[in-house]
């Protein structure tokens, strides 16, 4: 792997166990899931909406959110953070 590299973006893998949600929060950057495997609700700035495998959500920077599991499996998805993630740009609510 090469060091040092010039990205913008942050990437994470999530997994919300199944009857859990994460935080509700707002971040400064634009974020995008992309759901791997699972159902689930997303709560963006109170519009709430299905989600499920092989779908991305795109969230507005500054924007009120958290995601839900609501099946029997876990939720997993990738997190796509542009700007890249900082902690002084997250506000958990």
């Amino acid at each position: 792997m090469k060091k040092g590299l010039d990205i913008r973006y942050s990437l994470a893998h999530a997994i919300v166990k199944p009857g859990h949600k994460s935080r509700m929060h707002r971040l400064r950057s634009a974020e995008v899931y992309y759901i791997l495997q699972g159902d689930g609700v997303t709560n963006i700035d109170n519009e709430i909406s299905k989600v499920g495998s092989n779908q991305a959500i795109y969230i507005p920077p500054n924007s009120v959110q958290c995601i839900e599991n609501k099946g029997e499996d876990d939720l997993v998805f990738i997190c796509i953070v542009d700007p890249a993630w900082r902690s002084e740009d997250e506000k958990i609510l």
